[in-house]
């Protein structure tokens, strides 16, 4: 080791490191140096060096040193203790010699230790095996761990301590292990606790008591309130419960595939489900996370709010159940309770419902039907959406290797029987059953819901007009030759747009092998409403400010577009002048007239949009076919969806939603809503006055056309209408007479009160004729049916006019128009022995054309308009040049 206390020349020495010895003498220095004093020699016994005799021992001692006390031997503990040099020799040299390399002491002289201190303790060396030969007060050897001496700690400005890179890394995930502990307790340890809590606080329902739930009827009235319609009740078979080992498997794995493949396996929730529900909500897909287990609680409880409390409940019962009972027990309770559709409850009621079999001869293809259809059963009637979910099971079967397969493409789409017409032996219609329940449906109420509830349904149907519309489509039906003439006729009132009377066709049909078969709803099929769709052609011309005193060419083959394409009227009879008015051309149904408005001013957006707000429904491509014009092409319509427009018209305008509930209440009596929800709006303009002036010009040009059809208005009321036919679409082949016969035709009218659709027709482009063999128009079978539900729902009623309105642009009563031809129609009685044919006519045309602009007259101020009450009983005033006959 080296002297670290020597110092350069010129160089002050370290004074304060340094330690003298007592009463030694300065030793010697370098040049310019003070003396310094001897130092001992240095030196570790382990490496060999040489040290000084420890003095302590027995054994020899330097020459003229005086005695030293002797120490306590070392060695105690296992350590060992100081090493000793040989006898007679001076440890490093010859004997009586001083250690090479270090300076001599002082002749006859050796530094004593202060009398009152002893060596310090070396027991840790002794311990740990680091013994060390140093003398008590060498410094230098303090200087050896200067290094291990700790800085002084650097302050920041705000007095904090100055971390280094390794502190600060350490602080950091000193905070992270907190934040981890602290999740671990809040999303793990004190969600498990409570689970815990809620899994010994919940009770598990029995699928007994929720049958019981279930049992309750669901009871309809008529508009009165009080009597009843009709009542659904749960069958015998519908409440028939199977015992665990009833069901076959491949019932069950089909309901596995459709609604929880993990059933087998789960715990009764399943964690990833869940998170794929998260997922489907945040990105706004499809599917929940709820396993059998859960729907079965859900189910059992009738408790399906959107609530955590309800979801967190729902998760504790799913997981105790699937604990205290088997998954046969479970599967089994479930598919006993859950809902089919067609009132059937549980499995068992549906393969009776639906196949007419037990659930235990179901094949997989008709149990995929059933499993499919238990997300959706009010749409077990829905065909595509049956199909859609019925391929969706068989494939999920497939993947869950439960169906083999070439058994799945060889598996064809099941039919299921036909629907029976009635629940119980009461009256109600079964097309008013559906519609009703469809309403409700879409209210968030299934027949589930409302047996759970014992529901009662309180529906807008009037018994009397109801009977009306029965017995006017049977009577006038009646001995009909052609027998693929169907009938259809709605009712809607303009005072709260509820359905009065509606009546689609029978209940039950017989097939081709003539069997019973579930008849079709004809009044809810979009048909072509022909020129009963001109209403809404006169709307959209009015709210551009023009009015029914506006003159178009009226003629006969008009043509239009380039290439040209002709236009035709229905014959003489339906042409006009070439100065034809708005409201002469809307009495006659001249096409040319409504073709010109329609292509040259208001265009088919117009036209649709105006059907729109008064209640029909449209599509965007009605908006963009020129055959709205004439009710043709794109433009489709139900019987229900043309009664509620022309409600519109009755109404001053203020359309109302067409609905079958006015309330809905449970067995006690607590309503669940009300007809309030209907609230009526203008329809035409958002000014009240605007709209009701709109309308009212749309019925004062529907007004004459009652007595131009032959028809004539309930004795007491006024009333508008009118009449529509869409022409049969020749096919090759076809005989040279079908040329001109017709397909689908309509009458559409109303009264202040009411507002009626008539449809006759066939299913589909067939071509249709009367008892004389001839075309069936408007006004000959579909008009009387109208006429004879009015007449009989109004009879002894108190009469009724339509409010007055100022006519809008030019005044139909300061313009003369001349028809083409005059009619020759006779006036018919009220209840007509034979019905007469129609003496106007409309053919629509499939073609976009243009024409030039008419010529008109100079515009004369607006005038009044009065609704006196003719022989005819219309009750409305004729414009000049109008023919009475």
């Amino acid at each position: 080791m080296t002297d670290d206390n020597r110092s350069w020349p010129n160089q002050e020495p370290d004074a304060p490191r340094r330690a003298q010895w007592p009463g030694e003498e300065a030793g010697p220095a370098w040049p310019g140096e003070s003396p310094r004093r001897a130092t001992p020699p240095r030196g570790n016994p382990r490496q060999g060096g040489p040290a000084w005799p420890a003095g302590d021992e027995a054994g020899q001692q330097w020459a003229d040193d005086q005695p030293r006390r002797p120490q306590a031997p070392r060695g105690q503990n296992g350590a060992a203790g100081r090493r000793q040099p040989p006898p007679g020799r001076r440890p490093g040299g010859p004997p009586g010699s001083p250690p090479q390399g270090f300076r001599q002491p002082p002749s006859g002289r050796r530094p004593e230790p202060e009398p009152e201190r002893e060596p310090d303790l070396i027991t840790h060396h002794a311990h740990n095996g680091t013994e060390d030969s140093y003398e008590p007060y060498d410094d230098d050897r303090f200087d050896e761990f200067a290094d291990d001496v700790e800085p002084r700690q650097e302050l920041d400005e705000k007095g904090r301590k100055v971390l280094t890179p390794a502190q600060r890394k350490k602080r950091r995930w000193k905070i992270i292990r907190r934040v981890a502990y602290a999740c671990v307790g809040v999303f793990f340890v004190v969600p498990a606790i409570a689970f815990v809590i809620t899994y010994f606080l919940v009770d598990v329902p029995t699928p007994e008591s929720v049958a019981a739930l279930q049992s309750q009827p669901i009871t309809y009235y008529y508009a009165d309130g009080k009597t009843v319609m009709g009542r659904q009740l749960p069958k015998g078979g519908d409440r028939q419960l199977l015992k665990p080992g009833e069901i076959p498997d491949v019932v069950k794995h089909a309901v596995y595939a459709a609604e929880d493949s993990t059933f087998e396996t789960n715990s009764g929730f399943d964690f990833t489900g869940i998170l794929r529900a998260v997922f489907n909500q945040a990105t706004g897909g499809q599917g929940g996370g709820s396993t059998i287990s859960q729907q079965y609680i859900k189910k059992a409880t009738e408790n399906d709010a959107p609530t955590l409390t309800r979801k967190w409940t729902e998760l504790a019962k799913s997981f105790k159940m699937n604990n205290q009972e088997s998954k046969e027990e479970i599967i089994t309770g479930y598919l006993n309770i859950i809902y089919f559709g067609r009132s059937a409850n549980g499995i068992q009621a549906a393969a009776k419902a639906y196949f007419n079999k037990d659930a235990k001869d179901l094949s997989p293809s008709e149990a995929a039907l059933l499993a499919g259809l238990i997300q959706g059963p009010s749409r077990s009637e829905n065909q595509e959406y049956a199909q859609r979910r019925w391929n969706y099971v068989m494939d999920q079967m497939v993947a869950n290797k439960w169906l083999r397969a070439d058994e799945r493409a060889s598996a064809q789409f099941p039919t299921p029987v036909p629907k029976a017409a009635k629940d119980t032996g009461q009256s109600m219609s079964f097309h008013i059953q559906q519609r009703i329940d469809d309403e409700l449906a879409d209210q968030g109420y299934d027949n589930a819901k409302l047996h759970a509830t014992g529901a009662k349904v309180y529906t807008t149907i009037d018994p009397k007009a109801q009977k009306a519309a029965e017995d006017a489509v049977a009577n006038k039906m009646k001995g009909q030759r052609d027998d693929r003439l169907l009938g259809a006729l709605v009712a809607v009132s303009p005072k709260t747009g509820g359905v009065l009377a509606y009546y689609g066709g029978p209940d039950i049909v017989k097939n081709d092998k003539g069997e019973d078969q579930t008849g079709q709803d004809r009044a809810n099929q979009a048909r072509n409403p022909g020129s009963s769709f001109k209403a809404f052609d006169l709307t959209a011309y009015l709210k551009m400010g023009k009015g029914l005193g506006d003159t178009f060419d009226g003629q006969n083959n008009r043509k239009f577009g380039n290439p040209p394409k002709t236009i035709r009227n229905a014959g003489e009879s339906s042409s006009c002048s070439a100065q034809c008015t708005v409201a002469k051309a809307m009495e006659i149904s001249a096409n040319t007239v409504f073709y010109d408005m329609v292509f040259n001013i208001t265009k088919p957006g117009r036209v649709a949009q105006a059907a729109n707000e008064a209640g029909v429904p449209t599509s965007p491509q009605m908006s963009q076919d020129i055959n709205i014009a004439l009710g043709g092409g794109a433009t489709v319509a139900t019987p229900e969806a043309m009664a509620a427009g022309y409600a519109t018209f009755a109404g001053d305008g203020m359309q109302r939603q067409a609905h079958f509930v006015a309330k809905l209440t449970n067995a006690q009596d607590e309503v669940e809503f009300d007809e309030s929800k209907y609230q009526p709006k203008p329809a035409f303009d958002s000014d009240a006055q605007k709209t009701a002036q709109i309308a009212g010009n749309v019925t004062t040009a529907l007004g004459p056309v009652i007595k131009h059809s032959n028809l004539q208005c309930p004795a007491g009321h006024q009333c508008a209408g009118k009449t529509g036919t869409q022409q049969y679409d020749p096919r090759d082949g076809d005989p040279a007479a079908y040329k001109d016969r017709n397909a689908q035709t309509w009458m559409v009218g109303y009264t202040p009160s009411v507002s009626a659709a008539a449809w006759v027709g066939g299913d589909g482009n067939i071509p249709l004729h009367d008892n004389a063999n001839k075309p069936i128009f408007g006004s000959t079978i579909a008009g009387p049916i109208w006429q004879e539900f009015m007449k009989n729902y109004l009879e002894g009623t108190p009469g009724e006019k339509f409010p007055k309105v100022d006519p809008i642009g030019k005044d139909v009563n300061d313009v003369t128009t001349t028809q083409a031809k005059p009619s020759e129609t006779p006036t018919p009685s009220e209840t007509p022995s034979s019905t007469p044919p129609e003496t106007s006519s409309e053919t629509s045309t499939e073609t976009e054309t243009s024409s030039s602009r008419p010529t008109r007259t100079s515009r004369p101020g607006p005038g009044g308009s009065t609704f006196p009450l003719p022989p005819g009983g219309d009750g409305f005033a004729r414009p000049p040049g109008s023919e009475e006959g």
